[in-house]
């Protein structure tokens, strides 16, 4: 067993929260039992999750998005109430990190998303509002909008929507965001990017793609960000004497 504020610090550090300027603490969330020998983890902490949690004994729920969103409702009622009662009622922990997890160069979402669909990666951008979220590279040979579009659904086993299929520009240098990224787009063709993908889109992605000459791929802001948190949890596993486990709960978004 490990110590909760061991594997809360060293997660802190190695993810540097300090760094980020987020919409949400990163960190622990809802403190649970001390002596921690087990972690489930998934991408958000929605009630079917918890109860996953608890089925499992989890000690840590580890998850990408977690609660108290900035300009949300502080008060603890209704849906709130009843995930972080049965967090409480089970001594499990709730740690969550966002925007540092998206960023991190060995085991976030950007980087394992690179990973899953086999691009090379030339790097990120380090200023900004986008340090360390926006990242760029390169397919191992040009390829049709199609056929990447293929690659994306057999990987992350979803249909992405793509934007741009009036353009017959092959593909070979992408850009790419996971989650709600779609501002991003602008940035990437300014980087000359033949493509960009992000978890969700706008109304106003189609237009932009268009105009700027780059295809758009919203390749699910869920199956996006499935990769990050579990490298995260093993990255935990082999540096502790604790488990874990990834629990999808399926959503389409």
């Amino acid at each position: 067993m490990t110590q909760l504020n061991t594997i809360v610090e060293y997660c802190n550090d190695l993810l540097r929260i300090n760094e980020f300027k987020d919409y949400c603490p990163n960190g622990l969330q809802v403190e649970g039992v001390n002596e921690v020998s087990r972690i489930i983890c998934g991408v958000t902490a929605c009630q079917a999750l918890i109860e996953s949690a608890i089925e499992k004994r989890a000690d840590i729920l580890l998850v990408h998005h977690g609660y108290f969103w900035k300009n949300e409702n502080a008060v603890i009622t209704g849906i709130k109430r009843k995930r972080i009662q049965r967090l409480l009622e089970h001594d499990i922990s709730l740690l969550a990190y966002h925007l540092p997890l998206d960023a991190h160069p060995e085991v976030g979402n950007n980087k394992t998303l690179a990973d899953v669909l086999g691009i090379k990666i030339n790097g990120c951008v380090e200023q900004g509002d986008s340090k360390g979220l926006l990242w760029n590279g390169e397919l191992q040979s040009a390829v049709n909008a199609n056929d990447l579009s293929s690659l994306i659904e057999s990987r992350l086993h979803r249909k992405p929507l793509h934007l741009k299929d009036f353009s017959d520009k092959k593909i070979k240098t992408i850009g790419w965001c996971t989650g709600g990224a779609q501002h991003y787009i602008e940035d990437a063709a300014a980087m000359g990017l033949d493509a960009f993908i992000s978890g969700e889109v706008s109304e106003q992605t189609f237009h932009l793609a268009k105009e700027l000459d780059i295809h758009y791929f919203a390749a699910g802001h869920h199956a996006t960000e499935s990769y990050g948190v579990q490298a995260l949890a093993e990255h935990l596993s082999s540096k502790f004497t604790i488990s874990s486990e990834f629990v999808d709960i399926p959503n389409p978004v």
